[in-house]
């Protein structure tokens, strides 16, 4: 009896200690007053950094107590201290006040300025070693996004018959990822042509504030929408939208 005891104890610890050595990628959202993109977020305990979107959204691998610092310009530093419901949620939410006093105070100490390079100097956070310092070359592209790893991941695999592809490929699963980074490519040019084209295009052709975010998804329908949104040109852009508009507005006469 005694011994079993001692085995489920020691079981319980070592299961116990695994729980909190688990690093998981945590899913943040900054809440401010201000510009939310660039906000400088660093695990001091893991020695990780990344940076926020123009959402204010990051993702940062941490474990169980780690501590999170956050810093910006205009903004007062934070620290999180990684809790079980954050682990646990795999995401974290950052209220951030206004550093409207910067310029009044005396500091003592490390500060962090909201340069990001300074930032890691200052908490100790040292680099990762990457290609550049190894001499060898390396991807200098674009970051990729979470469904573009995982697509990368899905193609990824060794042996004679990389069996990780062909599974991937027979399950559908590589399909599907290849589906969804096409919505998030097509969801994010939507957005950003909304917001840069709305003001001059409803100035002079109105439409119901409630149909607006109807109509662009609509003309983001049209093939011609996608290829047009990379090419930067905003007169051809901008009647592409005159004209969508118009079979818009005749498509909701008719319903």
């Amino acid at each position: 009896m005694i011994r079993n005891k001692l085995f489920f104890f020691l079981l319980a610890v070592l299961f116990s200690s695994r729980l909190v050595a688990q690093t998981k990628d945590i899913s943040g959202q900054i809440l401010a007053s201000g510009d939310l993109v660039g906000i400088h977020i660093i695990n001091k305990t893991a020695s990780k950094f990344t940076i926020t979107n123009d959402k204010g959204g990051f993702e940062i691998p941490a474990k169980l107590n780690d501590t999170i610092t956050v810093s910006g310009v205009q903004y007062k530093p934070k620290e999180v201290i990684v809790t079980d419901i954050i682990m646990q949620t795999q995401s974290m939410i950052v209220n951030l006040e206004d550093n409207v006093n910067l310029l009044d105070e005396v500091v003592v100490g490390k500060v962090l300025t909201g340069d990001l390079m300074s930032d890691i100097e200052n908490t100790e956070v040292k680099r990762d070693i990457n290609f550049y310092d190894v001499g060898i070359p390396g991807y200098t592209g674009p970051r990729k996004t979470q469904s573009e790893r995982r697509l990368y991941e899905a193609k990824s695999g060794g042996g004679i018959v990389p069996l990780n592809p062909l599974i991937n490929w027979i399950s559908g699963r590589t399909k599907r990822l290849k589906e969804q980074i096409k919505r998030e490519e097509l969801n994010k040019a939507v957005d950003q042509v909304e917001a840069k084209f709305s003001e001059m295009l409803f100035d002079t052709d109105t439409l119901d504030a409630t149909k607006r975010k109807e109509f662009f998804y609509f003309s983001g329908d049209d093939p011609k929408f996608l290829p047009l949104s990379k090419t930067k040109d905003e007169i051809k852009m901008l009647e592409f939208l005159k004209e969508k508009l118009k079979k818009f507005k005749r498509r909701l006469e008719k319903d």
